[in-house]
């Protein structure tokens, strides 16, 4: 029997209580201090759950990030903004921006209202009847002055968490992992002090390798969450050739790197996905065209979107890439973007397309990306139930 590894890809439903207390604590002369006892009564409960549903390469549900307004989802990026200086709100929202136009050699973001799929789509993501994220979120800041690491307090109570959870679990620590954001994702905020975007990047290298630095001297794993490497390509209008928009890329890779240099690769894993919203996603860049990039990332571990239908049939990249030495694939084998529950056998089927081509020792199966706030709690309870129990099928199979 082969033992085939599970994980997730980090965000898990929240309580409604740790919901509630978030948003109480806005008021931080009452809430803070029972929203940190709840964080940890909370972060020790899931730890627990993901030990009993199989879950072998655990987290914290990404509970510790803080969440934006009283939304229960988009935590992976907008826990940054408290934990970092030098940034004012925004009188715009994202979506709000002005839309931006790209040239061939020079390739720049637009807003996110003038994404290209949604261009494509217009109707369905006006109608919230009509089965797509409508794009509402809360406000974003804006850097108004020199960037700074502020969260060391809060990466220390994660850290401090997720531990606590891991060992009344049974678990390693080395075993557990607490996500992160990347330079390039973080950047995608308005500037009003760096001259030039590559500068804003690489300040946010320095900003965040104290992140970094925290949780893996810690003996756990970071899970570095990087959507924009694939996920800018929609965001550029009008399309740009693979050539220009890897360029775009590789500054970001290399800023990664930078705010990684002398971690051990072994204690970092790569998450990236399409953006994960609920939507069309026609546009979405072939996997085929940065693999190679994300496999020159300072990580060991590499997550990505394969159960998503828009993308399922890329598992065929690894008859043709070789999986350099050290290195594994962590890929989603049940799905955020449907509420159906995948069968057990399916995630067999899916596990061992990986695994005959890569070997079953590097493969750990997980979910195409956060299920926090995209699912049903039950769905998502469900959903690493199959996830594990097809590993257990896969494992004999194999």
């Amino acid at each position: 029997m082969t033992t085939i590894r599970t994980s997730h890809a980090g965000s898990l439903p929240r309580t409604e209580a740790l919901i509630a207390a978030n948003r109480a604590r806005r008021d931080e002369d009452t809430g803070a201090e029972a929203f940190d006892e709840l964080l940890t009564e909370n972060v020790v409960d899931i730890v627990a759950r993901q030990r009993a549903l199989g879950i072998t390469e655990p987290n914290d549900g990404e509970y510790g990030h803080a969440m934006a307004a009283d939304f229960d989802y988009g935590a992976w990026w907008h826990y940054s903004f408290a934990r970092t200086g030098g940034l004012s709100l925004s009188e715009h929202g994202l979506w709000e921006q002005p839309a931006v136009r790209s040239e061939p050699g020079q390739v720049r973001l637009t807003s996110f209202g003038d994404r290209r799929d949604r261009q494509l789509f217009p109707g369905v993501y006006a109608d919230p009847a009509g089965g797509a994220d409508t794009g509402e979120q809360p406000d974003f800041p804006k850097v108004t002055g020199p960037i700074s690491y502020t969260g060391h307090e809060q990466v220390a109570r994660d850290i401090r968490n997720l531990t606590t959870g891991l060992e009344q679990a049974g678990y390693e620590i080395s075993r557990g992992f607490l996500n992160s954001i990347s330079p390039g994702s973080a950047s995608r905020i308005a500037n009003e002090h760096y001259e030039t975007e590559e500068e804003l990047i690489w300040a946010f290298a320095d900003v965040l390798r104290e992140e970094y630095l925290a949780i893996t001297e810690a003996g756990l794993i970071v899970q570095i969450d990087d959507p924009s490497i694939a996920e800018n390509f929609d965001q550029i209008n009008p399309e740009p050739s693979y050539e220009d928009y890897r360029a775009f890329t590789q500054i970001r890779v290399e800023a990664l790197n930078y705010a990684l240099r002398g971690i051990d690769p072994q204690q970092v894993r790569f998450h990236t996905c399409w953006g994960s919203w609920h939507g069309p996603h026609v546009t979405d860049l072939p996997f085929a065209e940065i693999v190679d990039l994300v496999l020159s990332i300072n990580a060991a571990g590499i997550t990505f979107e394969a159960a998503n239908v828009r993308h399922e049939h890329e598992w065929r990249i690894w008859e043709d890439t070789k999986l350099p030495d050290g290195k594994y694939i962590i890929p989603g084998i049940v799905s955020h973007a449907t509420n159906v529950v995948e069968h057990p056998e399916l995630v067999a089927d899916r596990i061992e397309r990986f695994a005959r081509l890569v070997g079953p020792e590097n493969v750990v199966a997980s979910t195409d990306c956060g299920l926090g706030g995209r699912v049903h709690p039950e769905i998502a309870v469900a959903k690493l139930e199959a996830l594990a129990r097809g590993a257990e099928i896969a494992g004999s199979r194999l």
